[in-house]
């Protein structure tokens, strides 16, 4: 049996929607909302009317019957930790995402918009691997501040999706393998996967593990300390300096690793200096993570928008070849992977799970 799915993926400022038929994406499309349209909204959350009125309105106007949907999938957004898996959207879940129990961002509305437009047509509602995923050993949670535990957030829907991917291209399970995956984006997260549960990976959203072309990564403790009661920044400053003006920005401003890998080859000596040392950053996570995992690695997989760039690979591979294979995964195909994640749920290879 086929199933036909509606994705939705909201950005800050975009909402990507694509249509499936089993895995095969048969309409895509990315609806940009400008800077007037989003300042209307004094919340996020105020955003759903008006989002969801564009995505039925696009669905119409290139004649695709929402009731011959089987399913709505969206984003999964910051929700308090759970385990890995399809989840069906529930009453609880969107209290949650309405109320920005775990934090506010744009994605917390795919699971609110993709309800709204299942329960239009009586049909279910999933999510899959949102960032607050969180399969962490004990021994990993500990930061030496009992106030200050390690927090499980990060690129957990394409870190599964890839791992998976080369699982079954290596006629394995993935639940019987460990594998070591490094996506690199706007954030970069670093994941130890043993048989088939990611057991420690840097908090990407907060300013933990490399640095990357927005976030600041770690950073010197005491340094930081002192900056934030310098009396130079105020609170919001100094976390935009962690998430959003870090890394590539504070040092190249800009955010395109694209523009700073082209000015490196083209002889620009700083530029080179700080793409290397993320990429040295990088190396030394996954060397870390490969200590996680007692040195049982059966392969280094490197993903995200950054692995379409041959000189950052190129670096991280001489550093890393040793520990295990590496495999390159370049991008980041989340609307498929929520596509498969409902599709092993509606086809019975997979149980659903519930958010309590």
């Amino acid at each position: 049996m086929s199933y036909k799915l509606l994705i939705i993926n909201p950005g800050s400022t975009s909402t990507k929607i694509s249509v499936y038929d089993d895995e095969q994406e048969i309409f895509k499309e990315t609806l940009r909302h400008s800077s007037e349209e989003i300042g209307n909204f004094k919340r996020i959350s105020d955003q759903q009317d008006f989002r969801r009125q564009i995505i039925l309105n696009i669905l119409k106007n290139n004649k695709i019957d929402i009731n011959e949907l089987d399913a709505i999938v969206g984003r999964g957004g910051l929700l308090k930790p759970i385990s890995s898996g399809t989840y069906e959207v529930n009453e609880k879940m969107i209290r949650d995402l309405k109320e920005n129990a775990q934090g506010e961002h744009a994605s917390n509305l795919g699971a609110i918009i993709a309800k709204e437009i299942a329960d239009s047509i009586n049909k279910p509602a999933f999510i899959v691997d949102p960032v607050g995923v969180d399969e962490l050993e004990d021994i990993a949670r500990l930061s030496g501040i009992p106030e200050i535990p390690r927090k499980s957030i990060f690129h957990a829907l394409n870190q599964k999706a890839v791992a998976k991917r080369y699982a079954q291209e290596s006629c394995e399970n993935y639940e019987d393998i460990n594998v070591i995956v490094a996506h690199m984006g706007g954030g970069v997260s670093v994941g130890a996967h043993k048989k088939g549960k990611i057991i420690d990976v840097n908090n990407t959203l907060d300013g933990d593990g490399a640095f990357s072309p927005e976030r600041s990564g770690g950073v010197p403790v005491g340094d930081l300390v002192r900056l934030c009661f310098s009396g130079k920044y105020t609170l919001s400053e100094v976390l935009k300096k962690i998430t959003g003006q870090g890394g590539f920005v504070a040092y190249l401003n800009t955010n395109d690793a694209r523009v700073v890998e082209e000015a490196m080859l083209e002889g620009d000596s700083k530029a080179k200096l700080v793409h290397d040392a993320m990429g040295y950053q990088v190396a030394k996570e996954i060397g870390a993570s490969a200590v996680v995992l007692n040195g049982q690695v059966d392969a280094i997989i490197l993903t995200g928008g950054m692995a379409y760039g041959k000189p950052m690979v190129d670096l991280i591979k001489e550093k890393v070849k040793f520990i295990a294979p590496v495999i390159v995964y370049p991008g980041e195909d989340e609307m498929l992977a929520l596509a498969q994640g409902a599709i092993r749920v509606l086809s019975g290879n997979e149980k659903g799970k519930k958010y309590e």
